[in-house]
């Protein structure tokens, strides 16, 4: 019996919500394809701004597997540029 690929999600603030939502950004599929799933701590980076993984929620819904990751706010605390936006 094989397990289901679980689908990750990344949830962001209001704030970096709206600049996603503003800015027309696709979110990149980081973990696509990847077999070890992503854990509190990892760093993305995607439009200029980064993020970290402050906490990891695990759900099942039927034969589904859903991991949602909520992503730290985008704001360094130097504010630094991390490239164009």
């Amino acid at each position: 019996m094989s397990l289901p690929t679980p689908r990750v999600v990344l949830v962001f603030g209001a704030d970096d919500q709206a600049w996603i939502r503003r800015s027309s950004i696709t979110v990149p599929a980081f973990w696509n394809g990847h077999e070890v799933p992503p854990v509190q701590g990892d760093v993305v980076r995607f439009s200029g701004r980064q993020f970290t993984i402050q906490g990891r929620l695990w759900e099942q819904d039927g034969d589904s597997i859903t991991l949602k990751l909520y992503m730290s706010s985008a704001h360094a605390p130097s504010d630094t540029d991390f490239g164009p936006l």
